[in-house]
């Protein structure tokens, strides 16, 4: 890797003030989203008394699960001191506490009542792994901040690496957290399973460093620096990994789940009769977000194109949605078996499979997080010097 020299980026083009302002509308256009649900209440949404968590939670919970992910990058640099991917740690820890910020004002503003985040935040119930979460998120990004300046501080640069160490147990800490909360969540057949906290960690690897990867060629191709094929191709390299690796426990889990009696209906719910989850599990998670994207990445012909693992990246996102949408909107679906057994039937829909629309108004929300993310990065790099001016190496081709 030739010399680094990190610098922001000019900013005054006006496509760089066009990509700001498409940003800002989406950011507005959630906030709107959000104001009309509190007003009207949530009945202007598709959720119900069956389904509590809907679109928002989807995008709220990728995000804060790709958070920890996009921190794989500082984490291979600065913790197992592979300095091949020390030039890009400053841009990875950015886009941690970018992607969990977005993913933190969806979830928030999803509540109906924001204001009572204050009462979550000032009495604890620490049996509730909610309670946990209020911890492990503003400490993420005090941790990363700390890590970052630890990084970018000439002066601080010997304390990088237990810095890096801390963050690095910390987002493991954190994403076990979230994965707990559907783990720990007994009141839905098809969750309930110590398998989803390890299972959300190598998510969170695998969303995250699919966002990294997209926003690291997009910062450098939008501001003409050059970028090495090699660079971007280490990188997909390990994204691989991690789709592998997502697969392996989407498998352990349902093949778990299929091998206890009890579990068959809720299986067949999810894998057959599932409806629009079924066909989100075999259509967007298996096929978009897993086959495809380890044929772009391995196939003869495409492993050494940077279109095709670009093309890979964006696909593992879409499937990573997916995956979202069959663990929180599927276990809502299916009805809750109280008496095995037994027959019941009742007002209250016992027994029968909920149905869910997403509104506009939640679609609208989820994309104001992802937007206020993206924003959040956009203007870090012209602030602050997160990238270096130029990322090739001695010998290989420059895109």
């Amino acid at each position: 890797m030739s010399k680094i020299r990190f610098t922001t980026i000019e900013g005054r083009s006006p496509g760089f003030y066009a990509l700001l302002g498409v940003l800002g509308v989406l950011i507005l256009a959630g906030l709107g989203a959000a104001h009309t649900m509190e007003s009207q209440g949530h009945w202007v949404t598709g959720m119900s008394n069956q389904v509590i968590w809907g679109t928002p939670h989807i995008f709220a919970v990728f995000l804060i699960v790709a958070a920890s992910g996009a921190l794989n990058t500082a984490s291979v640099s600065s913790v197992f001191q592979r300095a091949e991917y020390k030039p890009m740690a400053r841009l990875s820890g950015l886009l941690a506490v970018a992607l969990l910020v977005g993913g933190l004002a969806v979830l928030v503003l999803d509540l109906g009542r924001p204001d009572r985040l204050i009462v979550a935040m000032t009495y604890y119930n620490f049996k509730s792994v909610f309670a946990w979460n209020i911890f492990l998120y503003t400490g993420f990004i005090a941790v990363v901040a700390l890590y970052l300046w630890m990084m970018m501080d000439r002066n601080m640069t010997a304390y990088a690496r237990p810095a890096g160490i801390a963050a690095f147990t910390w987002r493991i800490i954190l994403t076990t957290g979230t994965g707990s909360i559907f783990g720990f969540l007994i009141a839905r057949d098809a969750l309930g399973t110590a398998l989803l906290a390890p299972m959300f960690v190598i998510m969170s690897f695998s969303y995250g460093t699919a966002i990294f990867l997209l926003v690291l060629v997009a910062a450098y191709r939008w501001t003409r620096r050059p970028l090495s094929d090699a660079v971007v191709l280490r990188v997909k390299n390990l994204l691989s990994v991690f789709v592998i690796s997502v697969f392996y426990f989407v498998l352990v889990y349902h093949i778990t789940n299929l091998y206890f009696t009890e579990k068959h209906d809720v299986e067949a719910f999810l894998l057959l009769d599932g409806g629009p989850v079924t066909q989100a599990f075999w259509w967007v998670q298996i096929v978009l977000g897993t086959v495809l994207p380890l044929v772009l990445f391995w196939a003869p012909g495409l492993k050494d194109s940077v279109v095709a693992a670009l093309v890979g990246a964006a696909l593992v996102i879409v499937g990573g949605l997916g995956q979202m949408y069959v663990t929180i909107i599927g276990s809502q679906l299916y009805p809750l078996e109280l008496f095995p057994g037994k027959t019941i039937s009742s007002s209250f829909y016992d027994g029968v499979v909920a149905h869910y629309t997403p509104s506009v108004y939640e679609v609208f929300l989820g994309l104001g997080g992802v937007a206020l993310s993206l924003a959040i990065v956009v203007v870090a790099l012209k602030v602050l010097p997160f990238i270096p001016d130029r990322l090739v190496e001695s010998g290989e081709r420059v895109s």
